[in-house]
């Protein structure tokens, strides 16, 4: 994308922005409109959110690293008036303490990584057009496809992963469901003033439909073509289907897709992905097992940029860019509950596609509680045992969430 289209791309986002915060006004002095307009603004839906949450890291070679970070949002949705609403999100991240390395502000090169950059940012604001089956949204968005293994709002962190650009949803029968949007801008993770890149430019094309046979069965397809500005490395285009099924008390879940390069991307190779996951309920106990592969062909792994990858391959995030020999991921979860608190435990084995190198381990436990509607708690640990990938990891986590 040339310059031109990158200025016209901003500009076109600021006046959505002084679109929104006008439109209020707007409304008020037109005397026609005043009673819709006034009973879509009363009507309106305004939601806090609290996330305060301690982490800390030990890594090998690293220094350890200690965060308490406060997550603070505001979301304002209105009513719908001649099938137009608004929506506007602003998210607030603090740090109590900040001993430690988050990519961004508090870049220190010898501490560990902990990706919650302290920042004030506009998360979502848009423009919304629904009529029947047909859902229009353009301006900065929350995007979740699937499973969110290709695309996704990385929602773990306090500072989300969002979209600027133009969704189009069509609902073409109870059956079908059609899901196009057009990107221009992802807002990372890390924020704005990050040394990782806080926004990451291109021409990005998301393509999702969604076909339910029956109750059971369920199937998706996708296409995302992604072209960036300044990272052509990861310009690649990805074509894939995904399938979630229950066979009597047997759940599962089974995709496959295909990856080449795309645009200015300095590599030529073409990687597959598969991952093929069972579940069944055995008393007080569900188990999971599964494996999930990304190829690697040419010394270039199958990559997964907008994923919301800490989901996935464990929770030490040893694995948030995959490796030139690309990743096979063995994995066993068992999930019970105790007293109303959730308890969750997964076993991980890496290892390289190609090559046969044996990467290392992983344990990841989660103990979860949910209060009420408004308050719940969290805590969370990774282990890391490495061998021939990165280094030794441990990880935890303590976190309260408030919701009114």
């Amino acid at each position: 994308m040339n310059t031109k289209s990158i200025n016209l791309n901003k500009f076109s986002f600021s006046l959505l922005t002084m679109a929104f915060l006008a439109a209020p006004l707007t409304f008020a002095t037109d005397s026609a409109n005043n009673k819709g307009i006034t009973a879509a603004l009363t009507n309106s839906k305004v939601n806090l959110l609290f996330r305060a949450r301690y982490e800390g890291v030990e890594q090998t070679g690293k220094d350890d690293a200690n965060a308490l970070t406060v997550k603070s949002r505001l979301t304002l949705n209105t009513a719908a008036y001649q099938n137009f609403s608004l929506g506007l999100e602003v998210d607030n991240i603090t740090a109590l303490v900040d001993d430690y390395n988050d990519l961004g502000i508090n870049y220190v090169d010898n501490e560990a990584v902990i990706a919650d950059a302290e920042v004030t940012d506009i998360n979502q604001v848009f423009v919304q057009y629904k009529n029947g089956n047909l859902a229009i949204k353009a301006g900065r968005q929350r995007i979740n496809h699937n499973e969110q293994r290709f695309i996704g709002g990385v929602g773990w962190r306090q500072n989300e992963q969002t979209y600027d650009g133009y969704r189009f949803q069509y609902k073409a029968s109870d059956k079908i469901n059609l899901d196009y949007t057009y990107v221009y801008n992802v807002n990372r993770i890390f924020g704005p003033d990050s040394k990782k890149a806080g926004k990451l430019g291109g021409s990005l094309h998301l393509l999702n439909g969604a076909f339910k046979i029956n109750k059971q069965h369920k199937v998706s397809a996708f296409a995302y073509i992604l072209d960036f500005d300044t990272a052509a490395a990861i310009s690649t285009s990805t074509l894939g289907l995904l399938y979630k099924g229950k066979f009597g008390s047997v759940n599962v879940l089974a995709s496959y897709a295909i990856q080449s390069d795309n645009g200015n991307n300095p590599n030529s190779f073409d990687a597959n992905y598969y991952n093929i996951e069972a579940g069944t309920k055995l008393g007080s106990f569900t188990l999971k097992a599964g494996v999930e592969v990304l190829a690697s062909d040419n010394g270039v792994g199958f990559s997964t940029p907008l994923a919301t990858l800490h989901k996935f391959n464990g929770f030490a995030d040893k694995f948030l860019g995959t490796p030139a020999d690309g990743l096979e991921d063995v994995y066993i979860t068992a999930i019970t509950k105790v007293k109303g608190v959730k308890l969750i435990a997964t076993y991980h084995d890496y290892s390289s596609n190609v090559n046969g190198m044996d990467y290392g381990s992983e344990i990841d436990l989660i103990a979860a509680y949910k209060i009420n509607k408004n308050y719940s708690l969290l805590a969370k640990y990774a282990n890391y045992s490495a061998d021939d990938y990165a280094t030794d990891t441990d990880k935890l986590w303590l976190m309260v969430t408030a919701k009114f």
